[in-house]
C-alpha cells in the first residue's frame, strides 16, 4: 500500500482519491481550504498556502509520502528537486511539474529546444513591454499569465485599446509573484484537442482516445470523446505528446493540447496531470477513466492497452454567483435521463463561473457526437446552483 500526498485537493483530485482508494491506496488531501472536494474522500486532509515552501517541506516531512502528487499549478514546485534529492518520488518528475506549471519554461522547451510547430509568442513584464510584443506578434492575439490555471487572467487583444485591460486582468488571474505574460499569435484552427498521454516506468507510451473540447474564456464548457480527425494529424500529434513528455521525464497521465489549423497540428500546452476536458472519460468511454490510468502509471502497474469502450461527451455546471452554502436545483430532471450521468463537486463555496459538476452522456461506437454533446449541454442547463 502505498502513501500518496495529493497537492491540490479540486474535483479531479477527488476522482483522483477515488481511483486510488478503490485499490486500498492512503491519500492525504493537501488543499489552501478546508472541506475541498477530495478531502471528502481521502484518509486525511492538510490545510496550508502550498506557496509557502516553509510549509510545503514541513507536510512533506510530516507524511513522508510515497508519492507526491500535484494537482494545481499553485506550488512552490522549485521545492521538488530538492524532495527528488532526499528520495522522495514527485509525479511525473520534478522536472515536468517546474516546466508545466510555468507557460514560459515549457513552451521554450517545445518550441526552441524540441522544434514542436506552436504558434508565434513573445513575452511581457510590463505593460509597455505587453504594448511592444503587440506590435512584433500582430493582433488579433492572445495574453496569458506565466503562472495561472483554468482560463484565468487570460483575455484577447483585438485592438489597441484592450492591452491595458488585458495587463490588468492578467495580473488579477496570475498565481503566485510570478507577473510576467506570454502574448500568443492567434492561430486561425478549425479545432482544438486534448490528447491523454500516459508515459510507464515499465512500458510503452500509450495515447487516449483524442478528446475534442470547446472553451469560453480560457476555461473548457464541454469535451468529446472521440475527436473525430484526420489519421496524419493525429499521428502528428502523437509525435509531438511523445516528444515533449519523454523530455520532461516520469509516469503518469499528461494532457497534451493542440491547435489542428488547415496547416497542421500545433502544440499549444501541456498539463502532468489528470485534464478537466479528460472528465469525459467518466462516461466510461475508455477501459480505464484518466485517473485510473494517472494512478496505474504512478504505481507501476502495467497499462497493457487503452481502448475505446463507447462514444461520451461532458458538459459542466458553472455557478453564476457567489455563496457560502450552495445547492442545487433540477437534479431530478436531470437524473431521468437515460444513456448519462453527473457528478456534483461538493465544493463549499460558488463564485461566479466556477465549476461545480459535470454532466456526462455516451451512446455506442456507432452512434453520433454531435447528438451525445447536445444531450450533455442540455442536461447540464436543467441545474441551477442555488446562492
Amino acid at each position: 500500500m502505498a502513501k500518496i500526498l495529493l497537492l491540490g485537493s479540486g474535483e479531479l483530485g477527488k476522482e483522483f482519491v477515488i481511483a486510488a482508494q478503490r485499490i486500498g491506496q492512503t491519500v492525504i488531501a493537501v488543499d489552501s481550504y478546508a472541506n475541498a472536494p477530495a478531502m471528502h474522500v481521502a484518509d486525511s486532509s492538510e490545510v496550508i498556502n502550498m506557496l509557502d515552501g516553509d510549509a510545503l517541506d514541513a507536510i512533506v516531512e510530516k507524511h513522508n509520502p510515497d508519492y507526491i502528487v500535484p494537482e494545481i499549478e499553485a506550488i512552490r514546485t522549485e521545492r521538488f528537486y530538492e524532495y527528488e534529492k532526499q528520495g522522495y518520488n514527485v509525479v511525473p518528475s520534478a522536472r515536468a511539474a517546474n516546466y508545466t506549471m510555468n507557460r514560459k519554461a515549457i513552451r521554450d522547451l517545445a518550441a526552441v529546444e524540441l522544434g514542436l510547430k506552436t504558434a508565434p509568442y513573445s513575452y511581457a513584464t510590463s505593460e509597455e513591454e505587453l504594448q511592444k510584443a503587440v506590435e512584433n506578434i500582430g493582433m488579433p492575439c492572445v495574453v496569458k499569465p506565466l503562472m495561472s490555471s483554468s482560463g484565468k487572467g487570460q483575455s484577447t487583444i483585438r485592438s489597441a485599446e484592450d492591452i491595458n485591460y488585458a495587463w490588468n486582468y492578467s495580473q488579477e488571474g496570475s498565481r503566485g509573484d510570478v507577473a510576467e505574460v506570454i502574448v500568443e499569435g492567434f492561430i486561425n484552427f478549425n479545432y482544438e484537442i486534448t490528447l491523454l498521454t500516459v508515459t510507464q516506468n515499465n512500458g510503452p507510451t500509450l495515447f487516449c482516445p483524442p478528446i475534442g473540447h470547446r472553451q469560453e474564456g480560457g476555461d473548457y464548457r464541454e469535451s468529446w470523446q472521440p475527436a473525430l480527425m484526420a489519421d496524419a494529424d493525429l499521428a502528428a500529434a502523437q509525435a509531438m505528446a511523445d516528444k515533449v513528455t519523454e523530455a520532461l521525464g516520469g509516469a503518469g497521465i499528461w494532457g497534451v493540447e493542440f491547435f489542428i489549423a488547415d496547416e497542421g497540428v500545433y502544440f499549444s500546452e501541456l498539463s502532468p496531470r489528470p485534464h478537466d476536458t479528460g472528465m469525459v472519460t467518466l462516461a466510461n468511454t475508455q477501459n480505464f477513466n484518466e485517473f485510473e490510468l494517472h494512478l496505474r502509471a504512478i504505481l507501476g502497474l502495467p497499462i497493457p492497452e487503452i481502448t475505446q469502450e463507447r462514444i461520451g461527451a461532458s458538459s459542466v455546471i458553472l455557478a453564476n454567483g457567489h455563496s457560502d452554502s450552495p445547492s442545487f436545483s433540477g437534479i431530478e430532471e436531470m437524473a431521468s435521463a437515460t444513456k448519462s450521468d453527473f457528478r456534483l463537486f461538493g465544493k463549499p463555496t460558488s463564485r461566479p463561473n466556477r465549476r461545480m459538476g459535470v454532466v456526462v452522456t455516451y451512446d455506442n461506437l456507432s452512434g453520433s457526437i454531435e447528438d451525445v454533446v447536445n444531450r450533455a449541454i442540455d442536461l447540464s442547463s436543467k441545474v441551477d446552483v442555488k446562492l
